[in-house]
């Protein structure tokens, strides 16, 4: 089984600061792409940030310059570094890993149960 828990979300101020945290656990293999997505209310699901095992990222072009990815991947952990919050940042916030598992030869999507952030204006 794998789990993938995150946390750091919380209300905070336009203009603040938070970080989220997310670490894979379980029966893994390795683990190709870590990475961030959210949903808005009313909205769908969106990415907002990706970092493969080799270190590249690609971002939201709504958060680039503020939001921060990086991972540990000998920890298995992916962490986003979020600046100069604004209230259209406002969402759950859902953890990603594109994984292999263990007597397997392919690659699966795993994904978290959610943080909230709310950026209060």
């Amino acid at each position: 089984q794998v789990q993938l828990v995150e946390s750091g979300g919380g209300l905070v101020q336009a203009g603040g600061s938070l970080r989220l945290s997310c670490a894979a656990s379980g029966s893994i293999v390795s683990i190709d792409t870590m990475g961030w997505y959210r949903r808005a209310p009313g909205k769908q699901r969106e990415l907002v940030a990706t970092i493969t095992i080799g270190g590249s990222t690609n971002y939201a072009d709504s958060v680039k310059g503020r939001l921060t990815i990086s991972r540990d991947n000998a920890k298995n952990t992916v962490t986003l570094q979020m600046n100069s919050l604004r209230p259209e940042d406002t969402a759950v916030y859902y953890c990603y890993s594109n994984l292999r598992r263990p007597g397997t030869s392919f690659y699966q999507d795993y994904w978290g149960q959610g943080t909230q952030v709310t950026v209060s204006s």
